[in-house]
Protein backbone atom coordinates (compact mmCIF):
# COMPACT_ATOMS: atom_id res chain seq x y z
CA UNK A 1 0.00 0.00 0.00
CA UNK A 2 0.91 3.35 -0.87
CA UNK A 3 1.91 5.73 2.28
CA UNK A 4 0.33 8.85 0.03
CA UNK A 5 -2.84 8.57 1.02
CA UNK A 6 -1.95 8.93 4.76
CA UNK A 7 -0.35 12.21 4.24
CA UNK A 8 -3.62 13.60 5.33
CA UNK A 9 -3.76 11.95 8.39
CA UNK A 10 -0.91 14.49 10.19
CA UNK A 11 -3.51 17.11 9.93
CA UNK A 12 -7.00 15.06 10.28
CA UNK A 13 -5.48 13.31 13.21
CA UNK A 14 -4.95 16.21 15.63
CA UNK A 15 -7.44 18.17 14.52
CA UNK A 16 -10.12 15.39 15.44
CA UNK A 17 -8.62 14.37 18.65
CA UNK A 18 -8.50 18.82 19.47
CA UNK A 19 -12.62 17.94 19.10
CA UNK A 20 -12.82 15.24 20.73
CA UNK A 21 -11.36 16.86 23.62
CA UNK A 22 -13.18 19.81 23.54
CA UNK A 23 -16.60 18.25 23.32
CA UNK A 24 -15.93 15.54 25.74
CA UNK A 25 -13.85 17.89 28.79
CA UNK A 26 -11.97 15.08 30.85
CA UNK A 27 -9.48 14.67 33.16
CA UNK A 28 -6.05 16.86 33.08
CA UNK A 29 -4.36 13.21 33.16
CA UNK A 30 -6.88 12.21 30.32
CA UNK A 31 -6.02 15.24 28.11
CA UNK A 32 -2.24 15.56 28.85
CA UNK A 33 -2.11 11.69 27.74
CA UNK A 34 -3.93 12.06 24.76
CA UNK A 35 -1.49 15.03 23.79
CA UNK A 36 1.43 13.62 24.32
CA UNK A 37 0.17 10.03 22.36
CA UNK A 38 -0.70 12.48 19.35
CA UNK A 39 2.56 13.69 19.25
CA UNK A 40 4.38 10.88 19.47
CA UNK A 41 1.95 9.20 16.64
CA UNK A 42 3.39 12.43 14.48
CA UNK A 43 7.08 11.40 15.55
CA UNK A 44 6.93 7.96 14.64
CA UNK A 45 4.70 9.21 11.81
CA UNK A 46 7.34 11.40 10.28
CA UNK A 47 10.25 9.07 10.95
CA UNK A 48 8.19 6.58 9.11
CA UNK A 49 7.96 9.38 6.53
CA UNK A 50 11.98 9.49 5.93
CA UNK A 51 12.32 6.04 5.51
CA UNK A 52 9.27 6.20 2.47
CA UNK A 53 11.10 9.07 1.25
CA UNK A 54 14.19 7.45 1.43
CA UNK A 55 12.87 4.38 -0.72
CA UNK A 56 10.51 5.43 -2.76
CA UNK A 57 11.60 9.37 -3.31
CA UNK A 58 8.65 12.21 -2.84
CA UNK A 59 5.07 11.10 -2.63
CA UNK A 60 2.22 13.17 -3.24
CA UNK A 61 -1.50 12.77 -2.99
CA UNK A 62 -4.36 15.25 -3.98
CA UNK A 63 -7.12 14.83 -0.87
CA UNK A 64 -10.42 13.57 -1.98
CA UNK A 65 -9.16 12.25 -5.25
CA UNK A 66 -10.22 15.49 -6.70
CA UNK A 67 -8.93 16.55 -10.15
CA UNK A 68 -5.20 18.83 -9.67
CA UNK A 69 -6.49 22.29 -9.33
CA UNK A 70 -9.28 21.28 -6.77
CA UNK A 71 -7.89 18.97 -4.95
CA UNK A 72 -5.74 19.75 -2.21
CA UNK A 73 -2.11 19.00 -2.80
CA UNK A 74 0.02 16.78 -0.22
CA UNK A 75 3.29 16.53 -1.24
CA UNK A 76 6.39 14.88 1.01
CA UNK A 77 10.31 15.04 0.37
CA UNK A 78 12.92 14.62 2.33
CA UNK A 79 12.88 17.91 3.93
CA UNK A 80 9.29 17.79 4.46
CA UNK A 81 9.72 14.31 6.32
CA UNK A 82 12.33 15.44 8.49
CA UNK A 83 10.32 18.78 9.29
CA UNK A 84 7.66 16.38 10.33
CA UNK A 85 9.49 14.61 12.37
CA UNK A 86 11.43 17.62 13.60
CA UNK A 87 7.85 19.12 14.56
CA UNK A 88 6.52 16.14 16.46
CA UNK A 89 9.42 15.52 18.70
CA UNK A 90 9.50 19.03 19.41
CA UNK A 91 5.95 19.36 20.98
CA UNK A 92 6.21 16.10 22.77
CA UNK A 93 8.88 17.51 24.41
CA UNK A 94 7.39 20.62 25.16
CA UNK A 95 4.38 19.10 26.00
CA UNK A 96 6.14 17.10 28.61
CA UNK A 97 7.22 19.76 30.24
CA UNK A 98 3.92 22.24 30.35
CA UNK A 99 2.31 19.07 31.96
CA UNK A 100 5.46 19.27 34.83
CA UNK A 101 5.03 23.10 35.06
CA UNK A 102 1.47 22.77 35.36
CA UNK A 103 0.56 24.65 32.21
CA UNK A 104 -1.60 21.95 30.76
CA UNK A 105 -3.63 21.81 33.27
CA UNK A 106 -5.80 24.31 31.50
CA UNK A 107 -8.51 22.45 29.86
CA UNK A 108 -7.85 24.18 26.55
CA UNK A 109 -4.27 24.17 26.05
CA UNK A 110 -4.14 20.24 24.79
CA UNK A 111 -6.53 21.11 22.41
CA UNK A 112 -5.09 24.05 21.11
CA UNK A 113 -1.30 22.83 20.89
CA UNK A 114 -3.31 19.98 18.81
CA UNK A 115 -4.43 22.55 16.14
CA UNK A 116 -1.47 24.53 16.62
CA UNK A 117 0.57 20.88 15.50
CA UNK A 118 -2.01 20.21 12.53
CA UNK A 119 -1.82 23.88 11.32
CA UNK A 120 2.67 23.03 11.53
CA UNK A 121 1.99 19.49 9.67
CA UNK A 122 -0.30 21.07 7.09
CA UNK A 123 2.20 23.85 6.10
CA UNK A 124 4.59 21.69 5.75
CA UNK A 125 2.72 18.90 3.69
CA UNK A 126 1.17 21.19 1.04
CA UNK A 127 1.88 21.77 -2.19
CA UNK A 128 0.41 24.87 -2.98
CA UNK A 129 0.35 28.12 -1.91
CA UNK A 130 -2.96 29.42 -0.89
CA UNK A 131 -2.83 26.17 1.93
CA UNK A 132 -0.07 26.90 2.69
CA UNK A 133 -1.47 30.39 3.78
CA UNK A 134 -4.47 28.29 5.29
CA UNK A 135 -2.68 26.03 7.14
CA UNK A 136 -0.57 29.16 8.22
CA UNK A 137 -3.63 30.55 9.58
CA UNK A 138 -4.63 27.14 11.13
CA UNK A 139 -1.02 27.32 13.13
CA UNK A 140 -1.60 30.84 13.89
CA UNK A 141 -5.26 30.71 15.80
CA UNK A 142 -4.75 28.42 18.68
CA UNK A 143 -1.45 30.82 18.79
CA UNK A 144 -3.25 33.59 19.72
CA UNK A 145 -5.03 31.67 22.34
CA UNK A 146 -1.87 30.05 24.13
CA UNK A 147 -0.22 33.48 23.92
CA UNK A 148 -3.06 34.44 26.39
CA UNK A 149 -3.70 31.28 28.65
CA UNK A 150 -2.11 32.19 31.90
CA UNK A 151 0.63 30.56 33.70
CA UNK A 152 0.16 29.01 36.69
CA UNK A 153 0.02 31.69 39.48
CA UNK A 154 -1.48 34.28 36.79
CA UNK A 155 -0.62 36.26 33.86
CA UNK A 156 0.49 40.16 33.15
CA UNK A 157 0.17 43.21 32.01
CA UNK A 158 3.08 42.40 29.43
CA UNK A 159 1.54 38.96 28.42
CA UNK A 160 -1.36 40.97 27.12
CA UNK A 161 0.88 43.53 25.51
CA UNK A 162 3.01 40.54 24.17
CA UNK A 163 0.02 38.66 22.77
CA UNK A 164 -1.06 42.48 21.17
CA UNK A 165 2.26 43.12 19.37
CA UNK A 166 2.07 39.04 18.25
CA UNK A 167 -1.66 39.02 16.95
CA UNK A 168 -1.02 42.43 15.04
CA UNK A 169 2.58 41.42 13.17
CA UNK A 170 0.97 37.94 12.15
CA UNK A 171 -2.02 39.51 10.83
CA UNK A 172 -0.58 42.39 8.94
CA UNK A 173 1.96 39.61 7.71
CA UNK A 174 -0.82 36.97 6.35
CA UNK A 175 -2.34 39.43 4.52
CA UNK A 176 0.42 40.47 2.87
CA UNK A 177 1.22 36.95 1.93
CA UNK A 178 -1.82 36.13 0.68
CA UNK A 179 -1.91 39.44 -1.43
CA UNK A 180 1.18 37.43 -2.50
CA UNK A 181 -0.49 34.30 -3.58
CA UNK A 182 -3.24 36.14 -5.37
CA UNK A 183 -0.66 38.14 -7.43
CA UNK A 184 1.10 35.00 -8.79
CA UNK A 185 -2.27 33.63 -9.41
CA UNK A 186 -3.14 36.76 -10.94
CA UNK A 187 0.64 36.02 -13.04
CA UNK A 188 -0.05 32.30 -13.82
CA UNK A 189 -3.41 31.27 -13.37
CA UNK A 190 -2.65 28.81 -10.50
CA UNK A 191 -1.20 28.42 -7.08
CA UNK A 192 0.19 24.54 -7.24
CA UNK A 193 4.00 24.70 -6.60
CA UNK A 194 4.18 21.52 -9.06
CA UNK A 195 3.21 23.74 -12.25
CA UNK A 196 4.48 27.00 -10.64
CA UNK A 197 7.94 25.28 -11.19
CA UNK A 198 10.60 27.55 -12.57
CA UNK A 199 7.96 30.34 -13.19
CA UNK A 200 9.74 33.05 -11.01
CA UNK A 201 12.75 32.40 -12.97
CA UNK A 202 11.47 33.06 -16.44
CA UNK A 203 9.10 35.69 -16.33
CA UNK A 204 10.18 38.86 -14.06
CA UNK A 205 5.90 39.54 -13.09
CA UNK A 206 5.90 36.14 -11.01
CA UNK A 207 9.42 36.94 -9.10
CA UNK A 208 7.92 39.98 -7.94
CA UNK A 209 4.79 38.30 -6.96
CA UNK A 210 6.31 35.29 -5.43
CA UNK A 211 8.62 38.33 -4.22
CA UNK A 212 5.82 39.15 -1.67
CA UNK A 213 5.44 36.13 -0.65
CA UNK A 214 8.91 35.74 0.41
CA UNK A 215 8.94 39.17 2.10
CA UNK A 216 5.54 38.16 4.46
CA UNK A 217 7.54 34.84 5.30
CA UNK A 218 10.46 36.74 6.31
CA UNK A 219 8.60 38.95 8.70
CA UNK A 220 7.10 36.14 10.40
CA UNK A 221 10.77 34.56 10.50
CA UNK A 222 11.82 38.13 12.08
CA UNK A 223 14.74 38.80 9.90
CA UNK A 224 15.92 42.16 9.77
CA UNK A 225 14.70 44.88 10.06
CA UNK A 226 11.06 43.31 11.77
CA UNK A 227 13.10 41.14 14.25
CA UNK A 228 11.82 42.89 17.50
CA UNK A 229 8.72 41.59 17.12
CA UNK A 230 9.68 38.35 18.07
CA UNK A 231 11.75 38.70 20.58
CA UNK A 232 9.16 40.77 22.40
CA UNK A 233 6.29 38.38 22.35
CA UNK A 234 7.94 35.29 23.06
CA UNK A 235 9.29 35.54 27.03
CA UNK A 236 5.73 37.42 27.90
CA UNK A 237 4.11 33.87 28.06
CA UNK A 238 4.68 30.98 29.64
CA UNK A 239 7.96 28.62 29.54
CA UNK A 240 6.25 25.85 27.64
CA UNK A 241 4.67 27.84 25.12
CA UNK A 242 7.46 30.03 24.44
CA UNK A 243 10.01 26.63 23.93
CA UNK A 244 6.89 25.52 21.36
CA UNK A 245 6.46 28.66 19.42
CA UNK A 246 10.56 28.89 19.29
CA UNK A 247 10.50 25.31 18.01
CA UNK A 248 7.63 25.49 15.60
CA UNK A 249 6.43 29.09 14.49
CA UNK A 250 9.85 30.00 12.96
CA UNK A 251 10.65 27.49 11.29
CA UNK A 252 7.78 26.96 9.21
CA UNK A 253 8.40 30.34 7.75
CA UNK A 254 12.35 29.26 7.14
CA UNK A 255 10.90 25.75 5.26
CA UNK A 256 8.39 27.44 3.54
CA UNK A 257 11.32 30.25 2.09
CA UNK A 258 13.41 27.05 1.07
CA UNK A 259 10.53 25.54 -0.37
CA UNK A 260 8.99 28.81 -2.61
CA UNK A 261 12.36 29.56 -3.44
CA UNK A 262 13.86 26.06 -4.73
CA UNK A 263 10.60 25.30 -6.58
CA UNK A 264 9.66 29.14 -7.96
CA UNK A 265 12.69 30.65 -8.40
CA UNK A 266 14.63 27.66 -9.08
CA UNK A 267 18.06 29.05 -7.36
CA UNK A 268 17.92 32.00 -9.35
CA UNK A 269 21.48 33.45 -8.55
CA UNK A 270 20.25 36.74 -9.09
CA UNK A 271 18.78 37.11 -5.64
CA UNK A 272 21.32 35.53 -3.58
CA UNK A 273 23.70 37.93 -2.88
CA UNK A 274 20.86 40.45 -1.33
CA UNK A 275 20.73 37.45 0.86
CA UNK A 276 23.79 36.73 1.70
CA UNK A 277 23.88 40.37 3.17
CA UNK A 278 20.40 40.88 4.84
CA UNK A 279 20.99 37.35 6.70
CA UNK A 280 24.25 38.11 7.66
CA UNK A 281 22.64 41.12 9.31
CA UNK A 282 20.17 39.33 10.65
CA UNK A 283 22.78 37.29 12.73
CA UNK A 284 24.86 40.49 13.81
CA UNK A 285 21.20 42.35 14.98
CA UNK A 286 20.29 39.48 16.79
CA UNK A 287 23.48 38.75 19.05
CA UNK A 288 24.25 42.00 19.82
CA UNK A 289 20.72 42.53 21.19
CA UNK A 290 20.84 39.53 23.25
CA UNK A 291 24.09 40.88 24.66
CA UNK A 292 22.10 43.73 26.17
CA UNK A 293 19.06 41.66 27.47
CA UNK A 294 18.86 41.38 31.34
CA UNK A 295 16.70 38.07 31.72
CA UNK A 296 17.09 34.30 30.70
CA UNK A 297 14.35 34.48 27.63
CA UNK A 298 14.55 37.66 26.33
CA UNK A 299 18.33 37.02 25.88
CA UNK A 300 17.43 33.62 24.20
CA UNK A 301 14.83 35.31 21.78
CA UNK A 302 17.38 37.09 20.29
CA UNK A 303 19.89 34.93 19.95
CA UNK A 304 17.54 33.41 17.78
CA UNK A 305 16.86 35.60 15.72
CA UNK A 306 20.25 35.50 14.93
CA UNK A 307 20.17 32.24 14.25
CA UNK A 308 17.59 32.58 12.05
CA UNK A 309 20.50 34.44 10.30
CA UNK A 310 22.58 31.45 9.85
CA UNK A 311 19.48 28.75 8.53
CA UNK A 312 18.52 31.38 5.92
CA UNK A 313 22.11 31.72 4.57
CA UNK A 314 21.92 28.23 3.41
CA UNK A 315 19.04 28.89 0.64
CA UNK A 316 21.03 32.20 0.12
CA UNK A 317 24.26 30.18 -0.75
CA UNK A 318 21.79 27.34 -2.86
CA UNK A 319 24.50 25.24 -3.47
CA UNK A 320 23.96 21.45 -2.66
CA UNK A 321 26.69 21.50 0.38
CA UNK A 322 24.79 25.30 1.55
CA UNK A 323 21.34 23.67 1.50
CA UNK A 324 22.23 20.36 3.64
CA UNK A 325 24.00 22.60 6.25
CA UNK A 326 21.39 25.06 6.36
CA UNK A 327 18.40 21.99 6.47
CA UNK A 328 20.93 19.95 9.14
CA UNK A 329 21.41 23.63 11.13
CA UNK A 330 17.58 23.98 10.94
CA UNK A 331 17.08 20.93 12.81
CA UNK A 332 20.03 20.73 15.42
CA UNK A 333 18.70 24.66 16.31
CA UNK A 334 14.85 23.00 17.00
CA UNK A 335 16.18 20.86 19.64
CA UNK A 336 19.25 22.85 20.89
CA UNK A 337 17.12 26.47 21.61
CA UNK A 338 14.03 24.28 22.77
CA UNK A 339 16.59 22.92 25.26
CA UNK A 340 18.18 26.28 26.46
CA UNK A 341 14.75 27.71 26.94
CA UNK A 342 13.43 24.51 28.95
CA UNK A 343 16.17 24.21 31.16
CA UNK A 344 16.39 28.24 32.13
CA UNK A 345 12.61 28.17 32.13
CA UNK A 346 12.63 25.02 34.73
CA UNK A 347 14.45 27.92 36.63
CA UNK A 348 11.82 29.98 36.37
CA UNK A 349 8.97 27.93 36.95
CA UNK A 350 10.26 26.83 40.61
CA UNK A 351 12.25 30.29 41.33
CA UNK A 352 9.71 32.05 40.65
CA UNK A 353 12.23 34.14 37.97
CA UNK A 354 14.47 34.86 34.82
CA UNK A 355 15.76 37.70 35.77
CA UNK A 356 19.71 37.22 36.07
CA UNK A 357 20.13 39.92 39.02
CA UNK A 358 17.51 37.72 41.16
CA UNK A 359 19.41 33.72 40.40
CA UNK A 360 22.81 32.63 40.91
CA UNK A 361 24.26 29.38 42.36
CA UNK A 362 22.25 27.13 40.36
CA UNK A 363 24.96 25.03 39.35
CA UNK A 364 25.10 23.82 42.92
CA UNK A 365 21.37 23.46 43.79
CA UNK A 366 20.29 22.30 40.10
CA UNK A 367 23.32 20.42 38.89
CA UNK A 368 21.45 18.31 36.16
CA UNK A 369 19.59 21.43 34.59
CA UNK A 370 23.19 22.87 34.71
CA UNK A 371 24.14 20.24 32.81
CA UNK A 372 21.34 20.40 30.48
CA UNK A 373 21.69 24.01 29.77
CA UNK A 374 25.75 23.98 29.39
CA UNK A 375 26.01 21.17 27.19
CA UNK A 376 22.95 22.94 24.71
CA UNK A 377 24.72 26.24 25.12
CA UNK A 378 28.27 25.01 24.03
CA UNK A 379 26.16 23.23 20.76
CA UNK A 380 24.55 26.83 19.73
CA UNK A 381 27.84 28.01 20.14
CA UNK A 382 29.30 25.93 17.99
CA UNK A 383 32.33 23.64 20.24
CA UNK A 384 32.40 20.17 19.54
CA UNK A 385 31.51 17.55 19.95
CA UNK A 386 27.73 18.48 19.87
CA UNK A 387 25.80 18.92 16.73
CA UNK A 388 25.98 22.71 16.57
CA UNK A 389 29.75 22.54 16.02
CA UNK A 390 28.91 20.19 12.80
CA UNK A 391 26.40 22.82 11.62
CA UNK A 392 28.31 25.84 11.79
CA UNK A 393 31.52 24.07 10.75
CA UNK A 394 28.95 22.27 7.37
CA UNK A 395 28.26 26.20 6.55
CA UNK A 396 31.46 27.69 6.52
CA UNK A 397 32.96 25.00 4.07
CA UNK A 398 30.10 25.46 1.62
CA UNK A 399 30.34 29.61 2.07
CA UNK A 400 34.22 28.74 1.88
CA UNK A 401 32.98 26.96 -1.67
CA UNK A 402 31.97 29.72 -3.28
CA UNK A 403 34.52 31.98 -2.39
CA UNK A 404 32.57 33.80 0.57
CA UNK A 405 34.93 34.91 2.43
CA UNK A 406 33.62 37.74 4.36
CA UNK A 407 30.31 35.54 5.84
CA UNK A 408 32.79 33.24 6.97
CA UNK A 409 34.64 36.12 9.02
CA UNK A 410 30.90 37.15 10.35
CA UNK A 411 30.22 33.47 11.28
CA UNK A 412 32.81 33.08 13.30
CA UNK A 413 32.64 36.78 15.37
CA UNK A 414 29.21 36.23 15.81
CA UNK A 415 29.82 32.43 16.95
CA UNK A 416 31.97 33.86 19.49
CA UNK A 417 29.91 36.65 20.42
CA UNK A 418 27.20 34.19 21.44
CA UNK A 419 29.72 32.16 23.45
CA UNK A 420 30.19 34.95 25.47
CA UNK A 421 26.35 35.63 26.03
CA UNK A 422 25.57 31.92 27.13
CA UNK A 423 28.17 32.71 29.63
CA UNK A 424 26.25 35.92 30.61
CA UNK A 425 23.64 33.56 31.27
CA UNK A 426 25.69 31.25 32.89
CA UNK A 427 27.66 33.16 35.45
CA UNK A 428 24.03 35.25 35.97
CA UNK A 429 22.05 32.18 36.72
CA UNK A 430 24.21 29.10 37.90
CA UNK A 431 27.13 30.43 39.10
CA UNK A 432 27.93 32.44 42.20
CA UNK A 433 25.36 32.32 44.92
CA UNK A 434 21.77 32.97 44.83
CA UNK A 435 21.06 37.06 46.69
CA UNK A 436 19.72 36.56 50.05
CA UNK A 437 21.11 32.62 50.29
CA UNK A 438 23.87 33.74 52.74
CA UNK A 439 21.76 36.85 54.05
CA UNK A 440 22.61 37.70 57.89
CA UNK A 441 20.30 39.86 59.92
CA UNK A 442 20.98 41.98 63.38
CA UNK A 443 19.95 40.28 66.79
CA UNK A 444 19.88 41.78 69.95
CA UNK A 445 23.13 39.21 70.80
CA UNK A 446 24.72 40.28 67.33
CA UNK A 447 24.70 39.13 63.63
CA UNK A 448 23.33 35.62 63.05
CA UNK A 449 23.95 34.03 59.74
CA UNK A 450 20.83 33.19 58.03
CA UNK A 451 20.03 30.72 55.33
CA UNK A 452 17.98 31.49 51.98
CA UNK A 453 14.05 30.18 53.00
CA UNK A 454 14.02 26.93 51.64
CA UNK A 455 12.69 26.25 48.33
CA UNK A 456 11.94 23.20 46.45
CA UNK A 457 14.28 21.68 43.64
CA UNK A 458 13.49 21.16 40.15
CA UNK A 459 12.13 17.88 39.88
CA UNK A 460 12.93 15.01 37.38
CA UNK A 461 9.74 15.67 35.19
CA UNK A 462 10.55 19.37 35.46
CA UNK A 463 14.17 18.70 34.14
CA UNK A 464 13.53 15.76 31.82
CA UNK A 465 12.48 17.53 28.69
CA UNK A 466 15.63 20.01 28.83
CA UNK A 467 18.01 16.47 29.32
CA UNK A 468 16.34 14.89 26.47
CA UNK A 469 17.03 17.16 24.09
CA UNK A 470 20.80 17.81 25.17
CA UNK A 471 21.52 14.19 25.20
CA UNK A 472 20.13 14.69 21.65
CA UNK A 473 22.27 17.45 20.21
CA UNK A 474 24.61 15.00 22.06
CA UNK A 475 23.76 12.50 19.57
CA UNK A 476 23.45 13.94 16.76
CA UNK A 477 26.83 15.95 16.93
CA UNK A 478 28.75 12.60 17.52
CA UNK A 479 26.57 10.67 14.99
CA UNK A 480 26.34 13.55 12.72
CA UNK A 481 26.80 11.57 9.41
CA UNK A 482 23.47 10.29 9.78
CA UNK A 483 21.33 13.34 9.64
CA UNK A 484 24.17 15.19 7.31
CA UNK A 485 23.07 12.03 4.59
CA UNK A 486 19.53 12.62 5.12
CA UNK A 487 19.92 16.45 4.68
CA UNK A 488 22.03 16.31 1.71
CA UNK A 489 19.55 14.20 0.00
CA UNK A 490 17.22 16.90 1.34
CA UNK A 491 19.21 19.50 -0.14
CA UNK A 492 19.57 17.87 -3.80
CA UNK A 493 16.13 17.21 -3.88
CA UNK A 494 15.62 21.40 -4.13
CA UNK A 495 18.23 21.38 -6.31
CA UNK A 496 16.72 19.69 -8.98
CA UNK A 497 12.95 19.49 -7.97
CA UNK A 498 11.72 17.10 -11.18
CA UNK A 499 10.79 14.34 -8.81
CA UNK A 500 8.74 16.23 -6.25
CA UNK A 501 7.17 18.20 -9.25
CA UNK A 502 6.37 14.97 -11.22
CA UNK A 503 5.23 13.28 -7.91
CA UNK A 504 2.72 16.55 -7.19
CA UNK A 505 1.13 16.56 -10.47
CA UNK A 506 0.76 13.08 -10.53
CA UNK A 507 -1.06 12.61 -7.57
Amino acid sequence: MSAAPLLPLFVAGPLLLASLLLALGGRPRIRSGLLLAASLATTGGGAALVAVVLDDGPVAHGVGLWPAGIAIPFAADMLTALMVTATGLLTTVCSMFAIAAGAAANRFFAPLVLVLMAGVSGALLTADLFNLFVFIEVMLLPSYALLVLAPPGGGGVEQVRGARLHVTVNLLTSTVFLAGVAFVYGTTGTVNLAELSGAAHESTEVAVAAGICLFALMIKAAVVPVYGWLARTYPSTSVAVTALFSGLHTKVAIYAIYRIYAQLFDGDDRFLLVGIIVFSITMVVGVFAAAGETTTRSILSFHMVSQIGYILIGVALFTVAGLAAGIFYLIHHMIVKAALFLSTGAIEVRYGTGALSRLGGMARREPVIAGAFLVAAFSMAGLPPFSGFVAKLALVMAALEVGQVVLVVVMLVVSLITLLSMLKIWSGVFWGEMPGENTSVASSGGSIALAAPPRSRVGIALAAPAVILAALTLALGIGAEGLLSLADIAAAGLIDTAAYTEAVIGS
